[in-house]
């Protein structure tokens, strides 16, 4: 049997699979935590990995290896592939004004037509912007910028030359200086941004490999000394690790789905995110929907929203109930909570473009004074986010076939049941899995065997849930929504 391996290296958390290359079949797994906030060291990401990988039982029966993580983040090296400051992560929102600045100055039109994107405060390019501002030190010292996966990936298979460095498409278009629809980088963008033009990891494709990890490959990198390094991560001492090209956290998500043209997945996780696997790039001139690209060649055009399963974390702290009680809850009160309205802007928001709004809570009135009414307004309201994300997409000419609901948020009784009538459509729901480490571990059989298309393992089953649409909720939520710029 041969093993592969998919990481998630996430805002919260780094996960590790390794699965039967052949049919998908999960043999272990293992986790370790990132630490909070939105700024960290790389290195705190290389020790998490090490103990998820300890954790799973370690890597040595493993052929090939993937790794896919958060979108976005800036990660900047010197010349010698030191690290230079912490890295900024996609939910930073410290670049806001950088973002405003940059549209101001090219226009919201050449923006999209260009990278398929407008500039936000999650994007690196806005970071860039704000590190050349605010630390014109730091800033003179980068040699290199990377992101995440880029640089664990980096991590592995050297750690030291930075021309080396690779990342893919999926990522890169995450960046605001590469073009899905070219596929080529904006390096001019780069410049107008950051004042220079820092080393960029060069794009593999699809299935292809970052590099072969050979036991004298640690060594090079620098890793205390060879055979410390591959104990650490249960790596045998003559074995190489075929390197996948890696990926975004959602375009890991769609490839562990199986996710097809027609498909739209509704992710809650630390943000929410509504994406769609597409056959042409997209431009729009908004912001409001972000033209990604995939893992397998395809696009991904992306609305992603800042408050997602956190709103059900605040509803359980403000309730002070488990997250079972808090949809016991939602499920008794009435839809529409009689009035009661969240807008669920509890962390500013990038969807609509909000950096600095705060939530709000509209309606109270002595009926709905309750804590069920309480607890159904907040799974509304996310659920409310998220679907403005939905008709984004739609009003771009996205074909909507299936609706697939994953991340942490699904596994609420209130949210699988409510979701339906919010957004419009019925709503597959696939248990509960690590579907962005299970899309790296296909990327890396993938890689392993090659192919023209992924391998394909088998389906997980799903849960159908439907209702009647609600179309006076959203459009009560919309009223309240734009009430005002915050």
């Amino acid at each position: 049997m041969t093993l592969v391996a998919g990481v998630d290296s996430s805002t919260q958390s780094c996960k590790v699979v390794i699965r039967d290359a052949e049919t998908g079949a999960l043999v272990r797994s293992g986790s370790a935590p990132h630490p909070e906030g939105t700024e960290v060291h790389p290195a705190a990401w290389w020790d998490a990995l090490c103990q998820a990988v300890a954790a799973a039982g370690g890597l040595g029966d493993v052929a090939a290896l993937s790794i896919a993580a958060q979108q976005h983040g800036m990660v900047c090296l010197d010349a010698d592939g030191s690290v230079v400051r912490p890295a900024l992560l996609w939910n930073d929102t410290r670049s806001a004004r950088a973002a405003e600045e940059l549209v101001g100055e090219l226009g919201a039109q050449q923006w999209a037509e260009a990278v398929g994107t407008v500039p936000v405060a999650s994007f690196t390019v806005t970071k860039l912007r704000w590190l050349a501002e605010h630390e014109p030190d730091k800033a003179a010292r980068v040699a290199a910028v990377c992101l995440p996966h880029d640089w664990l990936t980096w991590r592995l298979s050297d750690g030291r030359d930075i021309s080396t460095l690779t990342t893919d498409r999926s990522d890169a278009s995450g960046t605001g200086y590469w073009s899905p629809a070219t596929g080529e980088y904006r390096t001019d963008l780069l410049d107008r941004a950051f004042g220079h033009k820092p080393l960029l990891p060069r794009v593999l494709g699809p299935a292809e490999r970052a590099g072969v990890l050979e036991p004298t490959g640690f060594a090079a990198a620098g890793l205390l000394n060879a055979g410390s390094a591959r104990a650490r991560l249960g790596l045998a001492e003559t074995d190489p690790l075929i390197l996948g090209p890696g990926a975004g956290d959602n375009a890991g998500a769609a490839l562990g789905l199986g996710a097809r043209p027609g498909d739209v997945v509704v992710s809650i996780g630390t943000s929410g995110t509504v994406f769609a696997v597409w056959q042409a790039p997209t431009a729009e001139p908004t912001g409001t929907v972000a033209g990604f690209a995939d893992a397998t060649g395809r696009f991904l055009p992306l609305v992603c929203t800042l408050n997602a399963a956190r709103v059900l974390d605040a509803g359980r702290a403000v309730l002070g109930v488990s997250q079972g009680e808090l949809s016991r809850l939602a499920l008794s009160a009435p839809a529409g909570a009689d009035g009661l309205t969240l807008i669920p802007y509890l962390e500013g928001e990038r969807t609509p473009n909000r950096p600095d709004a705060a939530g709000a809570l509209h309606g109270l009135r002595l009926a709905n004074s309750t804590p069920a009414h309480l607890a159904r307004a907040y799974v509304e309201g996310m659920l409310c986010g998220l679907a403005d994300g939905l008709d984004a997409l739609t009003a771009l000419g996205v074909p909507v076939g299936r609706v697939l609901l994953i991340g942490g948020g699904a596994r609420s009784e209130a949210v699988r049941a409510i979701a339906p009538s919010i957004l419009g459509r019925p709503v597959l729901v696939p248990p509960p899995g690590e579907y962005v480490a299970d899309g790296a571990a296909l990327q890396a059989a993938w890689a392993k065997f090659g192919g023209e298309e992924p391998p394909r393992w088998e389906a997980a089953d799903t849960e159908l849930h439907e209702d009647q649409p609600l179309p006076w909720l959203r459009e009560r939520y919309h009223g309240y929504r734009d009430l005002g710029a915050s």
